[in-house]
């Protein structure tokens, strides 16, 4: 009898908001992950995915958003208040 192969549990990322910017600008992570974004500026950002598959809405400064990867593809995203803020997930 086969075994089923046993998925990995979810693991949690964080991508860090600090300097106006993105880090890691370019995150992959598996389908199921959660992904955190932590604010440390001063003030709000967003992280908008531009295909719409998530949207933080505002994250306060000192604040947190987080969401988890249920479908695979490729998004970028950026910071709706400060378009220069940009960001690549990639969800195998």
């Amino acid at each position: 009898a086969s075994v089923p192969a046993t998925r990995a549990a979810p693991v949690t990322h964080t991508i860090t908001i600090e300097g106006t910017r993105f880090s890691p600008e370019t995150l992959t992570v598996a389908r199921g992950d959660r992904v955190v974004w932590k604010n440390n500026d001063p003030f709000p950002h967003t992280a908008t995915a531009k295909s719409k598959a998530f949207d933080s809405g505002n994250i306060k400064a000192n604040g947190a958003w987080r969401w988890t990867a249920a479908r695979t593809g490729t998004f970028d995203y950026l910071c709706t208040l400060h378009p220069t803020m940009k960001g690549v997930l990639v969800v195998q």
